[in-house]
């Protein structure tokens, strides 16, 4: 019981720094988002900092789980296209509902790391089933240092994303045509 109250508290604590921003991130508002009795995400995270290490490593969990299953769900890619049609699906999904929150939530981890190096090695890119297929996709058309090319290509997306969750737009397809040709050349 005392991993899952954990985790309960971990996504409430997602849940209010997306809506509140970090500086709404309290004990005591994380209680409420979670409708538990006052004082019980304090008995399970002393401090703010353990809060936010709590919060960080379940956003990175299910930010992983949520690639390594789009990963596994896509068939090998063959074109450009395909991979377009991908990340733009990862994108719809993390400006809309549930995926929006841990999308602003995960932009204010950021920032908070720069100055919180527990929390910088938490948010590290990982590897996963997701960009081993876009890694592979760009190996098998013989783009050099395809490792390095991945990264890139992903920081780019990441970087639109935030440009768009920050307008409240949705990125076109071309823009990610546009990163994948990029890519690729």
């Amino acid at each position: 019981m005392s991993e899952e109250r954990r985790t309960v508290l971990a996504d409430a604590a997602i849940e209010v720094l997306a809506d509140a921003g970090m500086r709404g991130l309290t004990h005591r508002a994380v209680d409420r988002a979670a409708g538990l009795p006052d004082g019980t995400t304090s008995a399970y995270f002393r401090t703010r900092a353990a809060l936010l290490t709590a919060l960080v490593r379940r956003l990175v969990a299910r930010d992983q789980a949520e690639l390594q299953a789009a990963g596994e769900a896509t068939p090998e890619l063959r074109t450009p296209a395909q991979l377009v049609d991908g990340l733009d699906a990862l994108n719809r999904r993390r400006l809309t509902g549930e995926g929006r929150r841990r999308s602003l939530a995960r932009y204010a981890c950021a920032v908070e790391s720069v100055r919180d190096a527990e929390l910088r090695e938490i948010l590290v890119p990982r590897d996963n089933a997701g960009s081993a297929a876009v890694r592979a996709f760009l190996a098998s058309r013989g783009v050099a240092d395809p490792d390095a090319r991945t990264r890139t290509l992903l920081a780019c997306v990441d970087g639109l994303l935030l440009d768009h969750l920050l307008n409240g737009t949705t990125p076109s397809r071309d823009a990610l045509e546009g990163l994948v040709a990029a890519a690729l050349r």
